[in-house]
């Protein structure tokens, strides 16, 4: 599958260009062996103008043949290039950037690159109280993510750490995520394989339906 990308993206965000979609695909909790519970995914990736992808990420509990029995899970975050915010990047809060991006040419991103790609960073909040910091890599179409921080309200449920895993493989997007409780080790939690709905736009704000 050819990647294309749209001609307005800011230049940092062109590493990160081959998420920019809707992909929707099946996967499995825990390993995947016989007793673990199908679900159904759907993932978008948007650009709204600024440095960083919007990400929304929805699921269903599904029978083995794909009937949707029930809403699963949700979460929403950010995903960038990992640098440091200097006088013309937006914020914080309201607080304006200059009109031209920080990072203006190919060039300028290319000083990023690192010998195992780009540095990335990742923000996903959850529902229950529970918002985790991702940092990892991006080389080429391959992306691995450690958690940094993991912010638990008072009353969430025991969360310390996770990695999640991203490819792309013949146009589909092949992801695991491991995660672990307190005193646990990492373990899988889910994975999937997900293909990118025809015609899905690349630049809608992830806020909107999916």
């Amino acid at each position: 599958m050819a990647i294309e990308i749209p001609t307005d993206l800011t230049p940092e965000l062109v590493p990160l260009s081959w998420l920019l979609g809707t992909w929707e695909g099946m996967g499995r909790l825990g390993e995947g062996e016989v007793d673990d519970e199908y679900f159904l995914q759907r993932v978008q990736f948007a650009n709204d103008g600024l440095p960083h992808l919007q990400y929304r990420s929805e699921s269903w509990l599904t029978q083995e043949d794909g009937t949707v029995l029930r809403p699963l899970a949700v979460e929403m975050g950010f995903w960038q290039l990992e640098r440091d915010q200097v006088d013309g990047d937006a914020g914080p809060g309201m607080v304006p950037g200059d009109v031209v991006p920080t990072l203006r040419t190919a060039a300028d991103v290319e000083k990023y690159r690192g010998d195992d790609g780009f540095r990335i960073q990742a923000s996903i909040v959850h529902p229950g109280g529970l918002n985790e910091l991702y940092r990892g890599t991006i080389n080429g179409p391959r992306i691995q993510l450690e958690t940094d921080q993991v912010l638990r309200a008072a009353g969430a449920k025991e969360y310390t750490q996770a990695t999640r895993m991203y490819g792309l493989v013949n146009g589909e997007l092949f992801w695991r995520w491991d995660s672990a409780g307190a005193g646990e080790s990492l373990t899988a939690h889910a994975s999937a394989v997900l293909k990118k709905l025809d015609g899905a736009s690349t630049n809608d704000g992830a806020g909107g339906s999916a």
